[in-house]
């Protein structure tokens, strides 16, 4: 049975090797362990994520390569983290839809009325929630 896509992200190829594990990129990613944008790292990589790290600051986070960009992860996106304030999320969103994603995770603390807006005008998946408790809670 076809079912329709509930959403408009690129689909995921499955005959792609490099696509065997969900995807995500955490944006604001940090370098210290006591943040929560480093502990969704950590939680989505022993999760079984492919976990790309987004912060232009940083060359690499726990060992993983740092993207300046959304738009310089070179595979589809299931997950976008968003760890970033409001006001720094509303300048991304735009690269967010180009880069597209099936979800985009706002985290306490990133949003605002205004960003909620902006996904819902972009028609993003927004789902206003901690990804770094999301995960945790459903990891095998």
């Amino acid at each position: 049975m076809n079912l329709p896509p509930i959403d408009s992200a690129p689909p995921i190829r499955d005959d792609d090797p490099s696509m065997s594990k969900p995807t995500v990129a955490i944006i604001g990613a940090s370098v210290d362990p006591a943040k929560f944008s480093n502990k969704s790292l950590r939680a989505h990589v022993a999760a079984g994520f492919d976990v790309y790290p987004v912060n232009p600051k940083e060359d690499t986070i726990e060992g993983l390569k740092c993207y300046r960009s959304v738009l310089d992860i070179p595979v589809a996106l299931d997950r976008v983290s968003l760890y970033v304030p409001p006001t720094v999320g509303m300048k991304l969103l735009d690269d967010v839809a180009k880069k597209g994603c099936r979800e985009l995770w706002v985290n306490p603390g990133a949003e605002s009325p205004e960003l909620m807006a902006r996904t819902s005008d972009l028609g993003l998946n927004a789902i206003y929630a901690c990804s770094y408790l999301d995960v945790n809670t459903h990891r095998a």
